[in-house]
């Protein structure tokens, strides 16, 4: 079941993610400042499950609440299938914190471009997604404040630009970030979901 599962999952995210980074080129992701996102992503995304447990999920995040939003500070998203969803990593904080992430680079500017698969977690799930890199997830709440029983949002987290990662809700896991896959990136992957 859950090898069927992730294979249902994996292939349309792969073909999904080449397509959709595709039009979006390295010089264009440079260029994007928060608040300034492409039409079609959005901060706050209530995210459809079709799962009959509620209207609508979202992402769990330090400082999330604000002004009526719950979210990652500093992302915006996009979902493209049930269980998929693509984002935008700005340096921004909680309520507009300038330069929370990455303290050395300019206020706003793209960090990262994300692909979030939702899916349980388990051990072997872990292991598949670390391995692609898969390495952060958030949990998924309701909008008052419930986790999801059994979903959360497997995060990859592709760095745009060269940059220290030394903000963010966790300093302490402060690294540097050169373009490609971050495998550092806030790892929580070996910690179970409840």
């Amino acid at each position: 079941m859950k090898k069927k599962l992730f294979a249902a999952i994996l292939l349309p995210v792969l073909l999904a993610t080449i397509i959709s980074f595709g039009m979006l080129p390295i010089v264009a992701r440079r260029q994007l400042v928060w608040p300034n996102f492409p039409i079609g992503y959005e901060h706050g995304i209530a995210l459809d499950l079709g799962d009959g447990l509620g209207p609508a999920w979202y992402f769990k995040g330090p400082g999330s609440i604000i002004d009526g939003v719950i979210d990652v500070p500093g992302h915006v998203w996009k979902q493209v299938g049930t269980y998929h969803v693509f984002g935008l990593h700005f340096n921004v904080g909680p309520g507009g914190a300038p330069s929370w992430w990455a303290t050395g680079e300019p206020d706003g500017v793209l960090l990262f471009v994300v692909d979030g698969i939702l899916a349980p977690w388990s051990m072997e799930i872990r292991e598949k997604m670390a391995a692609r890199g898969y390495v952060h997830y958030p949990e998924l709440v309701d909008a008052a404040d419930n986790p999801h029983p059994t979903l959360v949002v497997w995060l990859k987290h592709t760095a745009v630009r060269s940059f220290n990662f030394d903000g963010g809700p966790m300093p302490a896991l402060a690294h540097l970030v050169t373009p490609g896959i971050d495998y550092n990136f806030m790892p929580n992957y070996m910690t179970p979901y409840p």
